[in-house]
């Protein structure tokens, strides 16, 4: 197994893809197709007038969409300067797409500087898998279930062990080497997560909105040019199967990328 990285190696990583990537998706991923699917999924839950907190918004490029999407009035923070100024950019080069408002500073997810349930929703994507261990990860959970009012919703869009370890299950049935976990990242007990949150949130769903994609992409696409033995790039996040894949509806488990929506009791 990869050794993990420390926190300041998954800083110095982050950092690098800001600088790398500037305002592409591929600064946060660069699997574009599923970024989509995973924004689309998060637009069902907010609504025209929400106060918006995206904590870990990297360079803005899914924010933005929020606020292109619905006149939300959205908070991104992020604790990579360079990720902020490239958001900040992109806010810039975007700003006649927008229908609501977006802001950008630098801040921990581990020690949000927002007021008490100040939020309507809070959006965290991809974030959590990166904080290293449990506990900062649980802390980071928690201080987004302190800033969102009684009422509003947390959105959580996470890589977790279940639907990897299923993936990874199905890929072996069909004699394909597991995919491995990122050294960057360590993935959430679903589980866990929801008995941490419980004392303070209602856990609405888990939509594994991104299940369908990960058998078509990370399964048939691998099967099917092995069985051709054709040059294809498996990886290629932007070949035409890739953005088929992500048109078909979701069905099963089989998604490392879950949305966890919560709601705070009023």
């Amino acid at each position: 197994m990869t050794d993990r990285y420390s926190q300041e190696q998954v800083r110095q990583y982050w950092s690098q893809q800001a600088v790398e990537h500037g305002q592409s998706h591929a600064a946060s991923w660069s699997d574009r197709m599923v970024i989509e699917l995973e924004i689309r999924e998060i637009v069902r839950y907010l609504s025209d007038g929400d106060r918006v907190l995206d904590v870990g918004c990297a360079n803005g490029y899914s924010t933005i969409q929020f606020a292109c999407q619905k006149r939300v009035d959205v908070r991104g923070v992020d604790y990579i300067p360079e990720m902020v100024d490239q958001a900040r950019r992109r806010a810039a080069s975007m700003a006649s797409a927008l229908s609501g408002r977006v802001e950008f500073e630098v801040g921990e997810a581990t020690a949000l500087q927002e007021p008490d349930e100040s939020f309507d929703k809070v959006i965290v994507v991809r974030v959590v898998i990166n904080l290293g261990d449990w506990e900062r990860q649980r802390v980071a959970m928690l201080e987004c279930a302190r800033v969102v009012r009684p009422g509003g919703l947390v959105l959580l869009s996470e890589a977790t062990i279940q639907g990897w370890q299923r993936l990874n299950k199905l890929r072996r049935e069909w004699g394909l080497a597991d995919i491995p976990m990122p050294p960057f990242n360590q993935y959430l007990d679903q589980d866990a997560v929801v008995e941490a949150l419980s004392p303070h949130l209602e856990l609405v769903e888990i939509a594994d909105f991104a299940s369908t994609y990960y058998v078509g992409t990370r399964l048939l696409k691998p099967l099917l040019v092995r069985a051709l033995a054709s040059g294809i790039d498996v990886a290629d996040p932007e070949a035409e199967w890739n953005r088929w894949c992500a048109q078909l509806p979701a069905w099963g488990d089989y998604g490392t990328q879950k949305l966890f929506v919560f709601r705070k009791p009023s």
